[in-house]
């Protein structure tokens, strides 16, 4: 119930974009390859400004 009106940081906030990029990529890469990598990418660009 505390954390209930606690803003997100931006650590959490590109946790959660990773996360969804990766679940897209996982989904895509059965049908659209190309879609798929363009996902993929964007996830570990995000995932470089997270590890930093």
């Amino acid at each position: 119930m505390f954390g209930l009106f606690k803003k997100k940081s931006e650590l959490e906030k590109l946790q959660d974009e990773y996360k969804i990029l990766m679940g897209d990529f996982h989904r895509l890469s059965t049908s659209d390859r190309s879609a798929a990598d363009a996902a993929f990418a964007k996830a570990e660009e995000i995932g470089k400004k997270w590890m930093l």
